[in-house]
């Protein structure tokens, strides 16, 4: 053959014990066939028998061991072990046999036929299915987490970490930034692939028989904040919006409480109205700078609170001008103050959005290439 046709690439940490089963099975599975293949274990230095299980597996069989010191963790592991395949299809597996290497022709018959550009293992379609001794908490557990990477990728199992595609349609390194364990879901939001270009095959997901799950609380918290990047990838300007909305109406309730705090004392209610803009606007700053626009370039942080609170006075003349205007010539916002003050607020958002995308929070000018 003229080149190597499938590289299977499997993030191990902690897997010796699973290994030699593992890939006893693939070449059960792939000997008698006309594929050749190679087997990457793209270990994170677990600390036990691994290297040595490996050393000893790659006498027999066509298995390279990565020893992986730097950057660790499940997605980077993937990632440096299809750098590293030569292989003309790449797919991807735990090394738990919680996937079934059966699949593996299935899935690559798709990718060299090239009837298929991207294509996941999965359990929740006609003919797939998850482990019987799953617990009722674990399965809902996974149907909850699926739900939003729906929006993301239209498949019926878009987190499944058993999946495979053609190494020369691999997106660019420098547009990935995986966090955590979901890097097919990265992969795919992130490698433009077309919608009918997609296929999944079903797969019956085995529990782990050795070792222990990786998942842990961390891990999960961790699927939320690689979500928001993904959503943030695929839609910048509405979910910069939205979350700006929502770090907003976090400030609105500060901003509500110290007015009400303030009018509870005596304060004349239009100089309430003023001193309660002062932490509000000190808090939307810290949220928007960390969450809605931590992604761009950061700033000395006193130089761009000063900024965002001098910028913000344009916002508050527009709700504190709203507000006055409103109780003092419309005699039903004078009799419900609350929502003449949540009108300015509204009206405040619009301005205070503009500024901060345009200016406090600025992208990094693009430099002039000679």
């Amino acid at each position: 053959m003229s080149s190597l046709q499938i590289s299977i690439v499997v993030p191990t940490y902690g897997e010796e014990k699973n290994i030699p089963l593992l890939v006893d099975r693939i070449d059960n599975v792939l000997t008698n066939t006309d594929y050749s293949y190679e087997i990457i274990i793209s270990d994170d230095v677990s600390g036990d028998n691994t290297e040595q299980v490996c050393q000893e597996l790659a006498q027999r069989f066509p298995l390279r061991l990565l020893s992986r010191t730097e950057n660790r963790g499940l997605s980077p592991a993937v990632i440096d072990g299809i750098t590293i395949a030569t292989g003309d299809a790449v797919i991807v597996m735990d090394a738990d046999l919680s996937h079934p290497p059966e699949k593996i022709i299935d899935i690559a018959e798709l990718l060299l036929k090239k009837e298929a550009d991207f294509v996941v293992g999965s359990r929740y379609v006609k003919g797939g299915g998850l482990d019987e001794s799953w617990p009722w908490w674990r399965w809902l557990n996974s149907i909850i987490a699926t739900l939003p990477a729906r929006w993301l990728v239209p498949l019926a199992d878009p987190m499944s970490g058993f999946f495979g595609l053609r190494r020369a349609d691999m997106p660019a390194m420098e547009i990935l930034s995986p966090i955590g364990y979901k890097i097919g879901l990265e992969l795919l939001v992130k490698s433009g692939f077309r919608k009918e270009r997609v296929r999944e095959v079903p797969i019956l997901f085995r529990d782990r028989i050795h070792g222990e799950s990786k998942m842990t609380l961390r891990e999960q918290l961790n699927y939320l904040r690689h979500l928001r990047r993904l959503y943030h990838y695929r839609w910048p300007k509405y979910i910069e919006i939205l979350q700006f909305l929502a770090v907003g109406s976090c400030g609105l309730i500060i901003d509500i409480a110290c007015y009400l705090l303030l009018i509870a004392f005596g304060t004349p209610h239009l100089i309430a109205r003023a001193c309660s803009y002062v932490p509000a606007v000190t808090f939307n700053w810290l949220l928007n700078r960390t969450m809605t626009f931590g992604h761009r370039p950061r700033r000395p942080q006193l130089a761009q609170w000063l900024q965002y609170s001098v910028g913000s006075i344009v916002g508050f003349c527009a709700s504190w001008g709203t507000y006055a205007l409103a109780t003092q010539y419309i005699s039903f916002f004078d009799e419900h103050r609350l929502l003449a003050f949540i009108t300015g607020v509204v009206v405040a958002t619009v301005f205070n959005f503009l500024l901060s995308d345009l200016l406090i929070f600025r992208k990094a000018t693009p430099k002039n290439s000679d």
